[in-house]
């Protein structure tokens, strides 16, 4: 049931239905279920949105433990490979560019989805201060934006810059360079 429910609502906002006025009337009646099995499931519109989105994104990344290099590496590709993705579906750039517009809806998905990719990425960085991969005077908030923040303009500001495959590693050492402990 909940899938019929995501796919209506993916099928709407593919009919190029925006999301604002993607009403839980509407939605039940393209799922082929009552509004009462919405409401159900989910408080409101901003909550069935946030598990829409959710379902389309990658499932979060597996890191690999060795070194925060290493982790931070594998975190900047799922933030790579989640660009490619945005390029190829219409979908999630529609959706995206009519989130910010919804605050509701934005507040929510930075709650559920952005907001734990960042915690895994600051406890990454405190472990590396922990382990001496990192200055202990580094202020792992702007750190992660560091390092965060170079994939980000290339696959939502700039679609035509290249995303190449070696491009997380590349930013990674680069910012290191600056932020590790002094030899």
């Amino acid at each position: 049931m909940e899938r019929a429910i995501i796919e209506g609502v993916i099928k709407l906002i593919e009919d190029g239905v925006p999301l604002a006025e993607l009403s839980i009337e509407r939605v039940a009646r393209t799922a082929g279920v009552g509004k009462a099995t919405i409401y159900r499931r989910w408080s409101g519109k901003e909550a069935m949105f946030v598990d829409v989105l959710r379902t389309l994104e990658e499932p979060p990344a597996e890191l690999p433990g060795t070194s925060m290099r290493d982790d931070l590496i594998v975190l900047v590709e799922h933030i790579r490979r989640r660009g490619l993705n945005m390029r190829s579906s219409a979908i999630l750039h529609n959706v995206f560019a009519q989130m910010k517009s919804l605050p509701k809806l934005w507040d929510a998905y930075h709650k559920t989805v952005i907001d734990p990719q960042r915690r895994v990425s600051f406890e990454v960085l405190r472990r590396g201060v922990e382990t001496g991969e990192l200055r202990e005077d580094v202020d792992i908030v702007l750190a992660n934006e560091l390092f965060v923040g170079p994939m980000l303009v290339r696959s939502v500001l700039r679609p035509d810059a290249p995303l190449d495959e070696d491009l997380p590693t590349r930013i990674v050492d680069l910012v290191l360079e600056g932020l590790r402990p002094a030899e």
